[in-house]
């Protein structure tokens, strides 16, 4: 019998793809949770009047809040696309190991893909 680790090292586990689109499903939901106070304030605040809205436009274009755009963009995109992949097994479909891996592959390239979509048309 091998002994046991003394420490588990999370970076040397490999998880499969399920796995990380499961982890990041939650991890994308739970950014778009605690950003949704954050937008619906900046929103508020950009239509008191038209200069605020006009200094919120010029703090708005820059890069910094551009690339927090694009992380809100792909966290949106891959909730959704697992979403309705966790949607899709809830009515027992794409169950088994190789549909699984499949349909898991496909969200994590498509939400890449629209990622990068949302990005170019940001910039």
């Amino acid at each position: 019998m091998s002994p046991r680790p003394k420490y588990l090292n999370l970076l040397q586990i490999r998880m499969p793809a399920p796995a990380v689109v499961s982890i990041l499903h939650r991890i994308s939901g739970a950014l778009l949770f605690a950003a949704l106070p954050v937008l619906l304030w900046w929103l508020q605040q950009s239509l008191v009047s038209p200069d605020s809205y006009a200094s919120y436009r010029s703090l708005f274009s820059g890069w910094l809040f551009k690339i927090i755009a694009l992380v809100l963009a792909w966290a949106y995109i891959h909730h959704v696309l697992a979403g309705i992949r966790h949607l899709n097994m809830d009515m027992h479909m794409g169950l088994d190991l190789h549909s699984a891996r499949a349909t898991s592959m496909v969200v994590l390239a498509l939400s890449v893909v629209l990622t990068i979509v949302a990005g170019a048309l940001l910039w």
